[in-house]
């Protein structure tokens, strides 16, 4: 009986995906987690800022309800989104170098996020944080790798791209 070990990349992508089950999002759970040296510094999901009610305490979405399509509008939502809140939560010196890995699954149906990555605001506070590389998970054993640097050279805000 031989026993495969998880690779590295998808074990700390499974540790983000055990942190999106905390999310309160109605439409999207993610879990971030921010790795330097192999050693996790810290983590974070999607939910309102500390003491503000949660979408699933509502029980609505003001971006559903304005059906704002995915990637777009961000300022409208009430949540604090995981890599926002990973980044939060840990000191500036311990990212410098790092990488965050992301992993998303569909509220409703339990599905991973198709295409996901960050959002633009997330982008910029990823960039300034100094993460060099981002994992996003695809599927169960998939995942993209995105160097951060890419976000810098191709600066979709310069174009005006929304969305992912």
């Amino acid at each position: 009986m031989e026993n495969k070990r998880r690779d590295k990349i998808n074990y700390y992508l499974d540790l983000a995906e055990v942190v999106a089950q905390r999310g309160t999002c109605l439409r999207r759970n993610y879990g971030a987690v921010i790795v330097k040296n192999d050693e996790v510094i810290s983590s974070g999901y999607v939910g309102a800022p500390r003491g503000r009610q949660n979408c699933s305490d509502l029980g609505v979405c003001v971006r559903e309800k304005l059906m704002i399509p995915r990637g777009e509008r961000y300022e409208l939502c009430r949540s604090v989104h995981a890599e926002a809140n990973a980044i939060i939560s840990a000191p500036r010196h311990e990212m410098i170098g790092a990488a965050l890995f992301l992993a998303g699954k569909d509220a409703r149906t339990g599905e991973y996020v198709e295409n996901s990555n960050c959002c633009s605001m997330c982008k910029r506070l990823v960039i300034n944080a100094g993460i060099v590389t981002v994992y996003v998970r695809d599927d169960r054993d998939h995942y993209r790798k995105i160097d951060v640097q890419d976000w810098i050279d191709n600066d979709e805000s310069v174009e005006g791209v929304t969305g992912y």
